[in-house]
């Protein structure tokens, strides 16, 4: 049985700002390979989450750089996953406008308008949400604290955490 808790967001921020940088070593470095931002973006969610889903090839996971569902660093399968209308163990999120962003939200950019090549966490937004005032992390042109409006894009969408699914403790009965 699935019970949802919280999203510690404030984990997830912190995670991008001690990492946006830096690789952390637990981690493959995929920037040589196609990118690293949706790979640091699934570290980030799992640092407020704390869940994974190792459901094969639709689950939301990584063990190690060979061994990994598609959704922890392909950014349509991190977006399929985390609006998944099934529950399954792991963080779920709902696709909103930007004025219902919030930190340790995420945030998936299109250059051309077709496909969404980019995925960046946001860390702040000063004030109301508009594309000056939310600041994103992310990796493939590491960046912490960036405007979304320095971006190049003609499309982007909003994924809000809305909590994590996980497996209800089982409650042993008092003999």
């Amino acid at each position: 049985m699935l019970e949802r808790i919280a999203y510690n967001r404030r984990a997830a921020v912190a995670y991008a700002h001690r990492w946006a940088f830096q690789r952390n070593p637990i981690y493959y470095d995929y920037e040589e390979i196609g990118g690293d931002c949706t790979n640091f973006a699934s570290q980030c969610l799992y640092a407020g989450a704390g869940v994974m889903d190792f459901t094969p090839d639709f689950g939301w996971y990584y063990l190690n750089a060979n061994d990994k569902a598609p959704a922890w660093t392909g950014v349509e399968y991190f977006y399929r996953y985390l609006i998944r209308q099934t529950p399954t163990p792991g963080p779920a999120a709902d696709a909103v406008r930007l004025t219902q962003i919030a930190p340790g939200d995420f945030i998936q950019l299109s250059a051309r308008g077709d496909t969404f090549t980019h995925t960046a966490i946001v860390v702040q937004v000063l004030g109301r949400p508009n594309f000056r005032s939310v600041l994103v992390a992310s990796h493939s042109y590491d960046v912490d604290y960036r405007p979304l409006n320095t971006y190049s894009f003609q499309k982007a969408r909003f994924l809000h955490i809305n909590g994590v699914w996980r497996e209800q403790e089982a409650i042993s009965p008092l003999f």
